[in-house]
């Protein structure tokens, strides 16, 4: 069975609640495409009213952190289930930023991926090398470790259905993006590295998407490879253009 693209907007930290309902107000109709899931992954703060503007339509609201305990003493920081009851389906976990900035180990990675299945919500796992790794020829090795460590003690069955982002940290935000052939090597070796975790059906079944300065004009070709099953969009998710990213084949 064909793997269902899945194209999300990570917004960042981008557009208060009202600028949030606007872009969602603006990009409807830009967006439509039953043939793959459409997610805009917003802060939390504009979670309720994103949801509530995206109501009928083929938008899907994610989150772009969330914890790994249940509730308690951890200020500031938003529970599974909090995602769960505002209607939340999808979840980025581990993106660069949040291990650049905000410390975030392969460790942690692990135990948010592990609370969001416990949940019934899709995790987006991120992974990605920097510019020094990627120039001392690591890339593959690094990647892989980043993937073996945040399936730890996730079935087969939930491997299946989680998303994986590949974005070369290089790449993001930098208007540099990685050659299609970059972007199809690492994907593919994620697969195979999901086929040695598990088998070859999981590794045929999770989905994995390229980020990293993806755009209207190279959304169609790196989306036509064997393993990039859609793409995680960063500044172009905020903008008119991401509908032509979302139908990209048209």
């Amino acid at each position: 069975m064909a793997r269902k693209k899945i194209i999300a907007g990570n917004w960042k930290m981008n557009m208060t609640p009202s600028e949030a309902v606007e872009l969602i107000n603006t990009l409807k109709p830009l967006v439509v495409n039953d043939e793959v899931d459409v997610v805009f992954c917003v802060p939390a703060i504009d979670i309720i009213p994103a949801m509530e503007a995206a109501k009928g339509t083929n938008i899907h609201i994610g989150a772009e952190n969330m914890y790994f305990e249940e509730k308690g003493a951890y200020t500031g920081e938003i529970s599974p289930a909090m995602l769960v009851d505002a209607g939340v389906k999808y979840v980025i976990i581990g993106h660069s930023e949040r291990r650049e900035y905000f410390a975030e180990t392969d460790e942690t990675v692990n135990k948010k991926v592990l609370k969001a299945f416990e949940h019934g919500i899709t995790p987006i796992v991120c992974c990605g090398e920097t510019l020094t790794q990627r120039e001392q020829g690591v890339t593959i090795d690094f990647v892989r470790q980043q993937i073996k460590i945040a399936f730890l003690n996730v079935t087969a069955e939930q491997a299946a259905a989680a998303v994986i982002a590949y974005e070369p940290i290089w790449a993001i935000g930098t208007g540099k993006v990685a050659t299609t052939e970059q972007a199809e090597e690492v994907c593919k070796a994620i697969r195979e590295c999901v086929g040695e975790i598990y088998d070859d059906a999981t590794a045929a079944a999770v989905r994995i998407q390229y980020g990293g300065s993806v755009s209207a004009s190279n959304a169609a070709e790196l989306f036509a490879q064997a393993d990039i099953d859609g793409g995680l969009v960063g500044g172009a998710s905020l903008k008119p253009d991401f509908g032509k990213i979302v139908n990209y084949g048209k």
